[in-house]
C-alpha cells in the first residue's frame, strides 16, 4: 500500500534535492536527464500525484485536462511561468507553485557579469588568448567601455532589480529606474524613477531589464525604441528574451549603435537567433543566472516545502492558482 505521495520530476535536480524527495516522497527520476516529450509526461503523470517540470516543459489547456484526477499540484522549477496555463489548472483545482525570491543573488551577479563582460569585450579578448592570436598588445587594442561613474537604467525595480542597484553603488553609478509604481525612499535608496520607461531609455549608458515577460512587455525594446538610447549604449538582459526583439537589436549592434551587449536569456530558447553567435560584441550565456549550487538548491527545498503543505491538506505559499 502506498505510504507516501509520488512525484513525478521531468529533470536531474541537485543532489540534496532528490536525496529530500526520496526521504519523503515516492519520486520518479528522471535518471539520464533527457528532455522528456509531452507524451512521456503525460504517460508518467499516469502513476503520480505531483509533477516536478521546468521552464521547459510546457503545459498547456490540452496538456493539462489530459492530466489524471489525483495530479494535486504543478511545480515548477522556475520563477516564471508563462509555460504553465494557469486557468487550465485552476479549473482542474491543480496547486500551481513556483520558486520567487531565492534566486535574488544569483540572478543580481550574473547580471554584472553580463554587464562588465560586455563592456569590456570579454569575448573578444578571451578568444584572442584561446586561439594563440595575442601576439602584439598596443595602446589601443580591446578598447571597451569605462563603467565606474556611468548611468545604469533599470527596467522593473524588484528584488533582483534592486538587487542589482546595490551593486552598482560600488561602481559609483547613476541609478535610474521605471516600474509599475514608485518605490518607497528606503527601498530607493537615491536610484532616479522614471514613470515612462521610454524617459528610462534616454539617460541609460547601460540598460538592464529586471522585469517579467507580460503583454506590455514583449518585444519592449524594438527598433523605435533602441534609438531612443544614448549612441554607444549597452543592453543586459537576464530576464526574459521575449522583451528583445532579436532583428532590431542585432541590426543595431552591427551599427554600433549599440556598443555592445550581454545576454544570458533568449527568445526560443535553446535555439537562439543565429545573428548573435555572429557577432564579436554581445556576451553570451546559456540562460544559467539561476546556476549555482546553492539556488538551485534552495529553489528546488521551496517546491519541496510547497508540497509537503499541499499534502498536509494546506495552502502552499507559493502558489500561483
Amino acid at each position: 500500500m502506498k505510504t507516501r505521495p509520488t512525484v513525478l520530476v521531468t529533470r536531474k535536480l541537485p543532489d540534496a534535492v532528490e536525496t529530500r524527495l526520496e526521504k519523503d516522497y515516492l519520486p520518479c527520476l528522471n535518471q539520464d536527464d533527457h528532455p522528456y516529450s509531452i507524451e512521456e509526461l503525460l504517460l508518467g503523470s499516469h502513476q503520480a500525484d505531483a509533477l516536478i517540470i521546468t521552464g521547459q516543459d510546457s503545459l498547456d489547456a490540452e496538456a493539462i485536462a489530459q492530466l489524471p484526477e489525483q495530479i494535486k499540484a504543478i511545480a515548477t522549477f522556475s520563477v516564471g511561468y508563462d509555460h504553465i496555463d494557469l486557468e487550465a489548472a485552476k479549473k482542474r483545482d491543480i496547486y500551481v507553485i513556483n520558486t520567487p525570491d531565492v534566486l535574488t543573488n544569483a540572478t543580481a551577479d550574473v547580471t554584472w557579469l553580463l554587464l562588465l563582460a560586455a563592456a569590456r569585450r570579454a569575448y573578444e579578448g578571451e578568444q584572442l588568448v584561446r586561439q594563440g592570436k595575442w601576439s602584439d598588445p598596443h595602446p589601443t587594442q580591446l578598447l571597451g567601455t569605462e563603467v565606474t561613474g556611468k548611468r545604469l537604467g533599470i527596467l522593473g525595480m524588484g528584488r533582483i532589480g534592486r538587487a542589482v542597484a546595490r551593486r552598482a553603488k560600488a561602481f559609483k553609478m547613476e541609478v535610474h529606474y521605471s516600474n509599475r509604481h514608485r518605490l518607497s525612499p528606503e527601498q530607493e535608496s537615491g536610484a532616479i524613477f522614471h514613470d515612462d520607461p521610454e524617459d528610462l531609455l534616454r539617460v541609460s549608458d547601460f540598460f538592464s531589464f529586471h522585469c517579467p515577460a507580460t503583454p506590455e512587455t514583449e518585444h519592449f525594446l524594438n527598433a523605435r525604441r533602441i534609438e531612443l538610447l544614448p549612441d554607444g549604449a549597452i543592453i543586459v538582459n537576464a530576464a526574459r528574451g521575449s522583451l528583445v526583439v532579436d532583428e532590431d537589436l542585432t541590426a543595431a549592434l552591427r551599427s554600433r549603435k549599440i556598443q555592445a551587449a550581454g545576454l544570458d536569456v533568449f527568445e526560443g530558447e535553446p535555439e537562439i537567433n543565429s545573428a548573435y553567435q555572429t557577432l564579436p560584441n554581445v556576451f553570451l550565456l546559456p540562460h544559467i543566472g539561476s546556476a549555482t549550487i546553492e539556488t538551485r538548491t534552495q529553489m528546488g527545498f521551496l517546491l519541496l516545502d510547497n508540497l509537503d503543505a499541499v499534502f498536509a491538506g494546506k495552502q502552499p505559499p507559493n502558489s500561483l492558482t
